[in-house]
């Protein structure tokens, strides 16, 4: 077998959007507000708001001027059948209005907007209602969300939105609740807990509504759960069914027939660690849609939990259903159809990412097919009745796997590649060649346009693999990174990893036009009628591109991160363009990317719109952090820096970012901690002196000794970067 040596090109490989292990997470203070914030000055909601059921959301396109799902419609497609702004007209865009959600975190909400009210939600699952025209606060809704959740999400506080339904505004929140709010107020209509209490459980995703039945899944497969999908009723809020996505203990009965299949397809292979002890995986956090005329629901399913298949599965086996399309009816939960993008999965390669439908004139006829790019790096389009594979190929750079069977739809594994007796450089890393970042498909070009970045990453086999409590459990010796970054002077100022939008046409199979990024994680897409692709950017730009060239056609700098999705809408005739702004996200390279402007200008939550003809500049924030502080001598030797550094990149990294190089703002950049919070360390990470903003004790998992080496490696790091910023002077 070929060895790949993990030192070769070791400066370009970590700083990527990779997933590290854990939070250390000191979140901004919760806010003590009341879950119910009126504003009496703002204009009143309309007599008929969000009055929305299964005929106007199928006929969605009759009304053009609303986006009344996640993705404007049940195929998801993202398209606007809007052109007012068009590749004539965009030069004349400008900024209509702001709104401010005083939080600091990552901003990753579709907005839904219906009857001139806007509803989105940002960091923290705390919800907002607007006035679509200006701006104005209808009113908000805080769920309260305890602080301590801030450890147990894997990629940051952040929602992806709500959904409405007859009157009600759907939410969930990262504790694992579900919501109905009255849309007029945003009172309470209930809640109800769909994860177990004292879990690892989180959920991110926005719900969807199918017939009166809110159906929402979870993650935290990183924190050794076991993925289901729920389906509660609109009115009542009682379940009406759950349909598990892997198997559990093998003595119990199973929970639907379709894991009984699943079961066959996961070993323990006499190992001391138990799949339904540890995880199992496959949670659903993200990516739905649904085809009315099939009635099937389409979800798209999560990487195995561990990552690592020898310590899940010793056994083998392709352990289903993680990393895999299911095809559900919505009434029953009846699994049809079902595709596995990654069999197996050893690599972190989701299968939740965005999920389109469409129908396609293939060489085979008109095919009514479903288009997902999930992270592993192939493209996919299936049958959208049968679950058939019609095709797959590479949308980015690959070395995983030498390419997709295209008489078995299976991925042709590359064994020179694989970690299980040495280290092995691997693409793509676990963030991914497309994560959650919603791509985007145009009927009138018919291409697809997608959010990827190319970024390696060292995978190991732990063979002395424990299961831990607090703190990631993945099968991989992130050990090793901390060696490679002692050892090596990894420039962590110059990242490699590459983001690009890319145009894909699912029939011919190719790339017909990519634009080349200033940050390796770009924002969702939205595309139009008028020819255009809008995408927001980590380096604080909005643009938008020529649909079929990709020509930049125009562009705002607005200094803040942009990673959520653009929707557009239409309201007295003048058509709205609209964005969450607010980086953050799991990964080094959204926590860490000395492009991403957060780092220069913090990174204040906001929504911002844009319409033609205003003459006025988007508002950007002036601020500017200053020099880094002079941190304090800490006497350590190189064992103790290399044991700091192990406990960094196994609890601290994912959050506050490798080598210590950190966000703007929240989480902080701990190279700017005052001398005063070094003496601290043992009361915040052993007593919980900041558990009420999310920096939970960590005494379960580290010690006294642990904590002195993890205070000087972090302030080793900082002096680096002291003495970096003093030579460049």
């Amino acid at each position: 077998m070929t060895k790949t040596n993990p030192r070769k090109g070791i400066r370009r490989l970590f700083v990527i959007p990779v997933v590290s292990i854990a939070l250390l997470a000191a979140c901004e203070a919760k806010q003590g507000v009341s879950p119910v914030v009126l504003d009496e000055s703002a204009t009143p909601p309309p007599a008929r708001i969000a009055d929305v059921g299964a005929d106007r959301v199928r006929n969605a396109d009759a009304e053009p001027g609303n986006w009344l799902a996640h993705g404007r419609t049940y195929s998801e497609q993202r398209y606007s059948p809007l052109d007012s702004i068009n590749a004539e007209t965009v030069g004349e865009l400008g900024f209509a209005w702001s709104y401010d959600t005083g939080t600091l975190r990552g901003m990753e909400a579709t907005p839904i907007v219906v009857d001139g009210v806007m509803f989105a939600t940002g960091s923290w699952s705390k919800v907002y209602a607007l006035d679509a025209r200006t701006g104005k606060e209808l009113w908000t809704y805080d769920p309260q969300v305890p602080g301590k959740y801030g450890v147990v999400a894997c990629c940051d506080v952040v929602n992806r939105g709500v959904a409405i339904w007859e009157g009600s505004v759907f939410s969930a929140s990262l504790d694992g609740r579900l919501f109905a709010l009255d849309a007029k107020t945003g009172v309470e209509q209930w809640m109800v807990k769909t994860t177990p209490e004292d879990t690892a459980y989180t959920i991110t995703g926005a719900p969807r509504v199918i017939n009166g039945l809110v159906i929402i899944g979870n993650g935290g497969a990183e924190y050794g759960v076991r993925g289901y999908i729920s389906a509660y009723d609109a009115e009542s809020g009682e379940l009406i069914w759950r349909f598990y996505t892997v198997p559990g203990d093998p003595d119990l009965p199973v929970e639907n027939p379709a894991l009984e299949r699943a079961m066959e397809t996961w070993s323990a292979g006499g190992t001391e660690h138990k799949w339904w002890e540890i995880g199992g995986g496959g949670t659903a956090w993200d990516a739905m849609a649904y085809d009315p005329e099939l009635d099937l629901l389409y979800v798209g399913t999560g990487n195995g939990s561990p990552w690592n298949r020898w310590v899940r599965s010793p056994g083998g086996g392709d352990n289903l259903y993680v990393s895999s399309i299911l095809a559900i009816k919505p009434k029953t939960a009846e699994l049809v159809w079902y595709y596995q993008t990654t069999p197996g999965d050893n690599w972190d390669y989701t299968a939740t990412q965005h999920l389109i439908l469409a129908d396609l004139e293939l060489e085979s006829g008109t095919r009514k097919v479903i288009m997902q790019a999930p992270k592993n790096g192939f493209f996919y389009v299936l049958d959208r009745v049968t679950g058939e594979f019609l095709s797959a190929d590479p949308y980015a750079k690959v070395n995983w796997a030498t390419g997709v069977d295209p008489l078995t739809g299976r991925p042709i594994e590359n064994p020179a590649v694989s970690y299980k007796d040495s280290a092995q450089v691997v693409l793509p890393g676990p963030g991914g060649a497309h994560n959650w970042h919603p791509m985007a498909f145009n009927p009138g070009t018919g291409l697809v346009y997608i959010p990827v970045h190319d970024a390696e990453f060292v995978y190991t086999n732990e063979e002395s693999y424990e299961y831990k409590n607090i703190g990631w459990n993945t099968g991989n010796d992130f050990d090793l990174v901390a060696n490679l970054l002692i050892e090596e002077e990894v420039d962590l100022e110059k990242p490699s990893s590459v983001g690009y939008l890319k145009a894909f046409d699912p029939v011919t199979r190719k790339i017909v036009w990519q634009r080349k990024l200033n940050t390796a994680v770009n924002g969702g897409v939205l595309t139009t009628a008028g020819d255009l692709v809008f995408q927001g950017t980590g380096d604080g730009y909005l643009r938008a591109y020529d649909a079929r060239t990709g020509e930049t056609r125009w562009s705002t700098e607005v200094r803040t991160g942009i990673i959520a999705p653009p929707v557009s809408y239409e309201l007295d005739g003048e058509q709205y363009i609209a964005v969450l702004a607010g980086y953050g996200g799991g990964g080094v390279a959204t926590n860490y990317d000395p492009r991403a402007v957060h780092h220069e200008y913090g990174n204040d939550g906001r929504v911002l719109t844009f319409k033609l003809n205003t003459g006025r500049d988007t508002p950007r924030p002036q601020e500017k952090r200053g020099p880094l502080p002079e941190p304090p001598t800490i006497e350590a030797n190189a064992e103790t820096l290399l044991a700091g550094a192990k406990t960094y990149n196994r609890y601290c990294a994912v959050c506050h970012g490798f080598s210590v190089v950190g966000p703007y703002s929240s989480p902080p950049d701990l190279r700017y901690s005052d001398a005063a919070v070094y003496e601290l360390y043992e009361k915040i990470l052993l007593d919980g002196l900041l558990a009420e903003n999310g920096m939970v004790s960590f005494a379960e998992v580290l010690d006294k000794d642990d904590v002195q080496n993890l205070r000087a490696y972090v302030a080793s790091e900082a002096r680096k970067g002291f003495e970096r910023q003093q030579n460049a002077e």
